[in-house]
């Protein structure tokens, strides 16, 4: 008996510890489990929906921009990073302001720190997108997928080392069907026209920028978790909000000094004239590129802050077979059996993946039921005696 009151009030010391923490509990569930209530699900639906949905159409008008005329990598670039701005209306107007009596704000580092996250972030953010640039317009959509589809594993690596991720049976599972799942793509013959035009140099210099692009992407979450667990330390969203555009503030200066500086701002009213689907469409497509990964960052941060970096990852991982289905439509690609064996194959990891949550939340439901029940029999024998 005194061996299970020790277990329940270390549960309830815990409870009250965290409950007085600043730090983002949720997002740590390997090494913190907590109840996921009906809340903390549909912000998890809506996160997921944001970065499936903004990597999709980010990516598909991405490939259309390039494919109809579209060929500075620094404007495609600028592109991703440049949609922060619709978000500083709700920034500026509907967020709370951080409270000054927060009882963690003597914890938190200088602001000289928090500036040199943002800007190590925002310089990694920028590199990683104008490699991703470089990738996709040397690259065949298929192959391009499956080299991107390796950010799983660095993210994997990098989580390990920084925070600490374990690997149960099923994320294991997760990783390895969803690895597979985007290895599938390069199977599939790619039918567009650019691809038989792809010059050997060309293909080279595609594939070393796509993997460093994601070897970045992978490392970026995994700094992006660490740091708020350990120096941002308020679970808000307005401190997720600050990281979203104080780092994209860095990094679109940067995308914008590069396209200054290589000269690509000199052929752009060429380019947008010669682009074969018009003006009017041309300055849509790059309008609707930037809100696309505006909402798939707000997506991708949204999970690291709730859950982990590798959660986020496998996400995005299970939209890459997305994209090439959906250039059936748009695109007016062949469906064949791999893209529907891949699109299966990427729905099973992410089962298994939500899975391992489920059965983490249990673990803690029943452990936090048991620790009630030793409570109350133990106030019921000392009523007796």
């Amino acid at each position: 008996m005194g061996k299970a009151r020790e277990v329940q009030l270390q549960i309830m010391g815990n409870e009250v510890k965290e409950e007085n923490s600043g730090e983002p509990d949720a997002g740590y569930q390997s090494t913190k489990p907590q109840i996921k209530g009906q809340i903390w699900w549909i912000k998890m639906g809506i996160y997921s929906f944001f970065v499936l949905s903004g990597q999709a159409v980010a990516t598909l008008l991405g490939r259309l921009y390039f494919d109809k005329g579209g060929n500075s990598k620094w404007m495609s670039t600028f592109m991703q990073l440049a949609g922060f701005p619709l978000l500083l209306p709700f920034y500026c107007t509907l967020l709370p302001k951080n409270s000054t009596t927060d009882s963690t704000d003597t914890d938190r580092p200088p602001a000289l720190t928090f500036a040199f996250l943002y800007v190590s972030l925002g310089i990694l953010l920028a590199g990683m997108c104008l490699l991703y640039s470089y990738g996709m317009s040397n690259l065949p959509v298929s192959t391009f997928s499956l080299i991107l589809a390796s950010q799983l594993g660095f993210n994997a690596l990098f989580s390990f080392f920084l925070n600490a991720q374990k690997f149960t049976f099923f994320i294991t599972n997760s990783l390895v069907l969803l690895t597979i799942s985007s290895a599938l793509l390069v199977f599939q013959p790619d039918d567009s026209s650019d691809s038989k035009k792809i010059s050997k140099g060309k293909y080279i210099i595609g594939f070393v920028c796509t993997l460093f692009s994601s070897a970045g992407y992978g490392l970026m979450l995994s700094v992006i978790q660490f740091a708020f667990k350990k120096i941002i330390k308020r679970n808000t969203m307005r401190a997720m909000m600050d990281l979203i555009i104080y780092q994209s503030i860095m990094a679109t200066c940067l995308a914008l000094a590069g396209l200054f500086a290589s000269g690509d701002w000199k052929v752009l009213k060429k380019e947008m004239e010669e682009y074969e689907l018009g003006k009017v469409s041309y300055l849509m497509t790059l309008i609707w590129i930037a809100a696309g990964w505006d909402v798939f960052n707000i997506g991708t941060v949204g999970l690291v802050f709730e859950v982990s970096s590798l959660f986020s990852n496998v996400i995005s991982t299970l939209g890459l077979p997305i994209v090439p289905v959906l250039a059936v439509g748009f695109f007016h690609d062949k469906m064949d059996g791999v893209k529907v064996v891949a699109m299966l194959l990427a729905i099973w990891g992410f089962v298994s993946f939500m899975y391992q949550h489920y059965l983490d939340d249990s673990k803690f439901k029943a452990e936090r039921e048991n620790a009630t029940q030793v409570s109350q029999a133990s106030t019921s024998e000392e009523v007796q005696i």
